[in-house]
């Protein structure tokens, strides 16, 4: 790998430092492995933490909030309606949200050219969107298109990206993943980057491992902040807060906000925020502000989640934002 990051050669010191570890630690169920840091002592558990300790309200992180992956209108001809897309992600900041986590799962982002992409984060910044507000997703199987659209999204200020591995091949091994992310992140070549790493193992059946996590989060400590935990898993969810506190833990679930949070939790990043953000962000709010209605508040919005959970996510988001927007569907 590059020469200002040794800790990309598998075969270097850095390796040593992880021990009991299989070459391969990478699995399609998003398994999470014990690791023991030999210079530190440290030991990361691969069994979530039995504590009722409360995390401070609100903790500081480099992200925080409730965030919506917008959902993507299109027209007859399959082209972006973009008036429509701008209408709704004001919408969604007008209702709630913190921010916007643009061109990921429920956004369709797979869908679009790398044309697309760059000319939707223009219009948004145009409308008048704080590139703040925006979390754009640049991740692809292609290393130079990865680098083209996180360059782009850096250049027009937006500095928070979403990054998926690639995903195309299956049972790549935690060090291929490595050298990806590390020839992007070089590639890049920018200090203002941050990148929230994306696991969401149903989808791409790439998982990041715990020992992935930490060798990125080691060898990159002020570009790799934060990450969206989309496994559902509770369990997967409190291994991160457990072993990651110095980054942003967004569960990809509003059915875990609550729970994150009591834990270190940064918030959510939740397809269903895109029908009910002003509930969603009222448990936010209400942990934030300790006034007890917490626990109501998420028992309500798990609820409508149940709901939304009986269909397939885009079209049925799709569907009831279409009523909402008055439009034809």
């Amino acid at each position: 790998m590059n020469a200002e990051h040794p800790n990309a050669n598998p075969d270097d010191e850095y390796a040593t430092e992880f021990v009991g570890l299989p070459d391969d630690t990478s699995s399609t169920d998003g398994t999470i492995v014990v690791i023991t840091h030999i210079e530190t002592g440290t030991t990361m558990s691969s069994q979530p933490e039995d504590t009722n300790r409360l995390a401070p309200h609100p903790r500081a992180l480099p992200c925080n909030g409730v965030w919506a992956p917008p959902v993507t209108p299109f027209n007859e001809d399959l082209s972006v309606d973009v008036n429509l897309w701008l209408s709704h992600l004001q919408w969604l900041l007008d209702n709630g949200c913190h921010g916007l986590a643009v061109f990921g799962t429920t956004s369709e982002a797979n869908s679009f050219s790398a044309g697309e992409r760059k000319a939707l984060v223009e219009a948004a910044l145009t409308h008048g969107i704080s590139p703040s507000a925006l979390m754009v997703g640049t991740g692809c199987c292609s290393i130079p298109k990865t680098i083209d659209l996180t360059q782009h999204a850096l250049q027009a200020g937006c500095n928070k990206v979403l990054m998926l591995p690639p995903f195309y091949y299956k049972g790549v091994s935690d060090q291929g993943l490595y050298d990806h992310y590390c020839r992007v992140i070089d590639g890049v070549g920018n200090s203002k980057l941050e990148v929230y790493l994306y696991h969401f193992p149903k989808m791409s059946a790439t998982p990041l491992s715990l020992n992935l996590i930490a060798r990125l989060c080691e060898t990159y400590p002020q570009t790799v902040v934060g990450i969206k935990d989309s496994s559902g898993d509770w369990d997967n969810t409190q291994l991160l807060l457990q072993n990651f506190p110095q980054i942003a833990v967004f569960p990809g679930s509003e059915s875990l906000l609550l729970d994150g949070l009591r834990h270190g939790g940064a918030g959510c990043i939740t397809a269903t925020a895109n029908a009910n953000p002003t509930a969603i962000r009222a448990v936010y709010d209400s942990w934030c502000n300790e006034d007890g209605e917490a626990d109501e508040r998420q028992t309500d919005i798990h609820a409508t989640r149940g709901v939304f959970n009986g269909f397939a996510a885009v079209p049925a988001l799709k569907t009831v934002l279409a009523r909402r927007h008055r439009v034809a569907h």
